[in-house]
């Protein structure tokens, strides 16, 4: 089973800056993760996103899961290239300080 989870209607903004809001879109993908089900990320309609906001709702996956895990059961989806290199630099420094 896969859920399809939209940033912009969990954090109730356009824009993923916060990561108190970032917090918010961890904790719907840790349930679900946790529960074993499959989660896709979509970043639709998001037009501002810092490192701050996806250390929170991305990044923090890495302390709770293994990296297979993660990979296996987390997709995200309409982020553009801008996006992609933050969400990059992200995963890269929680795989090397969380897992």
């Amino acid at each position: 089973m896969v859920t399809n989870l939209e940033v912009k209607t969990i954090i109730n903004t356009p824009f993923g800056v916060a990561s108190e809001d970032g917090g918010r879109l961890y904790e719907e993908i840790f349930q679900r993760l946790k529960n074993g089900e499959s989660v896709k990320v979509s970043f639709a309609g998001i037009t501002r996103l810092t490192t701050a906001f996806l250390n929170a709702g991305i990044g923090q996956v890495y302390n709770e899961f293994s990296e297979e895990y993660v990979r296996e059961h987390l997709r995200v989806s309409n982020l553009d290239e801008k996006g992609l290199n933050l969400l990059r630099r992200v995963v890269d420094r929680a795989k090397i300080f969380l897992c």
